[in-house]
């Protein structure tokens, strides 16, 4: 595991976090691509996976951070971060993750900004991208994964029969 390994960087803290203030300070913008995200719903007292997307249906962007470091071979690697707000007034987005816990989405950039984000030439006009997404442009439901399948019982040799 990476020193910096992290899926999510908080909004409010991006410029503080050593983790991903240098790629914030350094406007080291990204965008992440996808159909889909998932979230834990828990309003039925157990964890059920949710699909998020678009209403229509088409791909989104979600507003990342990208870094790049040396590995000990010499060879370059990157990684991202998705950036995060607080979702507790958000119609759909606050139903999601553990009660008791703070609501966070990742931020959707609008289809027609998406090159905005990409060449802000400010921390301050990067954050005012950094809001949550419209619900009424949104579509979630559940998708619970698949059912596990049971492992397969190894049969017992012929020797350890005979025992």
């Amino acid at each position: 595991m990476k020193v910096f390994d992290t899926m999510n960087a908080r909004s409010e803290s991006v410029d503080q976090k050593r983790s991903f203030s240098g790629a914030w300070k350094n406007l080291q913008l990204c965008l992440i691509p996808c159909l889909t995200f998932f979230e834990p719903n828990v309003e039925t007292g157990k964890a059920v996976r949710w699909k998020i997307g678009m209403a229509d249906g088409a791909p989104l962007a979600i507003a990342g951070l990208w870094r790049q470091w040396k590995e000990i071979d010499g060879s370059q690697s990157l990684a991202f971060t998705m950036l995060t707000v607080n979702s507790d007034e958000h119609p759909l987005m606050k139903r999601f993750h553990k009660p008791g816990d703070e609501k966070r989405s990742v931020v959707i950039v609008p289809p027609t900004k998406c090159g905005d984000w990409l060449s802000c030439q400010s921390v301050e006009e990067a954050r005012s991208f950094l809001r949550l997404y419209p619900v009424e442009a949104m579509h979630a439901e559940p998708y619970p994964l698949p059912a596990r399948k049971p492992k397969a019982v190894e049969p017992v040799s012929d020797q350890k029969q005979l025992l």
